[in-house]
């Protein structure tokens, strides 16, 4: 099952700053909801353990992220993929854009694709586009909380 979002969110720092903490994976890890682990395994490459709940269903996703396309401090890609045992599959990538936002800070933009496969498939679009959702926007508020902690 495929799915997309786009979204958007003011951060209140300069595109230098905010570009420093999309590129940590401490700031990373702390911000990614059921985040249990995410290691660097290369220049640009990552493995992460996310624990997470759809519905009915619970599961540990482990997998591999990898950064690529870099346009510091403007822009990157982030293309992963991760296997949930039982519950299935999850794969896909995001494009995340930084810009100058008006009256200071910085805006940032991202457009995902991504899909899903196996017994989390099968609960229906409505509900994993909303869970999916809230970890968007959960992922965010704890990013833009990180950045104003400095």
């Amino acid at each position: 099952m495929a799915m997309t979002m786009k979204g958007e969110v003011a951060l209140p720092a300069d595109r230098q700053t905010v570009w420093a903490k999309l590129n940590d994976p401490e700031v990373l890890k702390a911000c990614i909801p059921g985040c249990q682990s995410l290691d660097k395994t290369g220049e640009n490459g990552f493995s992460a353990v996310v624990k997470l709940k759809v519905g009915p269903v619970s599961a540990t996703f482990k997998g591999n992220v990898e950064l690529s396309d870099f346009d510091p401090p403007n822009s990157y890609k982030i293309s992963g993929s991760g296997e949930g045992g039982i519950a299935g599959f999850a794969k896909g990538g995001a494009v995340v854009h930084l810009a100058d936002a008006e009256g200071g800070g910085t805006l940032l933009t991202y457009d995902v694709e991504a899909n899903v496969g196996g017994k989390i498939a099968q609960l229906g679009a409505r509900l994993i586009d909303g869970v999916a959702k809230k970890n968007a926007d959960t992922f965010f508020a704890n990013f833009a909380e990180n950045v104003k902690a400095g």
